[in-house]
């Protein structure tokens, strides 16, 4: 159970996922224990994270990055600067 992550995805493919219609989420700096019930993809507009998996390594993750979060994944999010993402459920 790992993150997938792309850094800086083309134009292209962010039209295909139709990113620029999820929703969107922000977040100051905190820290704070996450479940994931679902898979997440997201693409970061502002901010930069680390995200811990419960047993694995930090994962850094700014803005440009486009995410998937795996469905049962529990983890820590720690955010260094204030976040602005686009989001799905699946």
């Amino acid at each position: 159970m790992s993150i997938q992550l792309i850094r800086n995805p083309d134009e292209a493919t962010l039209n295909q996922l139709g990113v620029t219609s999820w929703p969107i989420w922000e977040k100051e700096v905190s820290t704070f224990p996450w479940t994931y019930d679902s898979n997440e993809t997201c693409y970061i507009l502002e901010g930069r994270v680390m995200v811990t998996p419960d047993g694995g390594e930090a994962v850094e993750i700014k803005a440009g990055d486009l995410v998937t979060f795996p469905a049962g994944m529990h983890c820590t999010w720690e955010i260094l600067e204030p976040i602005r993402k686009h989001y799905r459920f699946d």
